[in-house]
């Protein structure tokens, strides 16, 4: 077994497995889905684009895609030398073994990754849009708001992220980093604040 796997005319699909695992690895200890981008001008190249789409790029993590490519092209590799051997005595030589494991991987690659697409968990975006932080309490951090100059505010959205926005004040007062403060209202960048209570019921997390 081990000198099949070690021929010149099998050692692609060998080595594909053992990539296979290396990659698997990677992939189950989160390394991987995140390393590794993909940003193709799709107007410059449409060919290529239409390519990884095909393949399900995009819908699945690359890494992930690549664990299911490397086993299906190493498997394949395998299994057609397999019959070669068996049926010819002998094994294709690798220039032409590599194409058509390649030609059978591709399509089934295609098909298993968007079954894989379909089963797995989508990541949710904790992202919110600007003006639902209006209404949420806030702080000062960098200067002083006063009517017309905006300073600086530390605010926490429904999910716990922070955003730093500019806040002023409605009137003629002034805002400081003491003040407890409640966004009110937006008008392009800036945010209107009034100063609140600071009690048991609105104290925030102090700014780090």
């Amino acid at each position: 077994m081990i000198d099949f796997l070690a021929q010149s005319g099998t050692a692609p699909f060998s080595v594909a497995l053992v990539l296979m695992v290396l990659l698997g690895v990677v992939e189950a200890i989160g390394l991987g889905s995140s390393a590794i981008e993909i940003d193709i001008d799709t107007s410059d190249a449409g060919a290529i684009a239409s390519g990884l789409d095909w393949l399900n790029i995009g819908r699945l993590p690359l890494l992930m895609l690549m664990v299911v490519f490397l086993t299906v092209f190493g498997l394949s590799g395998l299994v057609l030398q397999g019959a070669a051997l068996a049926l010819a005595g002998g094994l294709l030589p690798w220039f032409g073994a590599v194409p058509a494991a390649i030609a059978i991987a591709a399509p089934l690659t295609r098909r298993l990754g968007a079954g894989l697409a379909r089963v797995l968990p989508r990541d949710e975006t904790t992202a919110v849009a600007i003006d639902t932080l209006v209404g949420r309490r806030a702080r000062i951090v960098i200067g002083t708001a006063r009517r017309g100059h905006p300073a600086r505010a530390r605010v926490e959205d429904q999910h716990g992220q922070v955003h730093f926005v500019m806040v002023e004040p409605l009137d003629d007062s002034s805002l400081t980093a003491a003040a407890m403060l409640l966004l009110t209202a937006r008008h392009g960048d800036i945010f209107h604040a009034v100063e609140i209570p600071t009690d048991i019921f609105s104290i925030m997390r102090p700014v780090p």
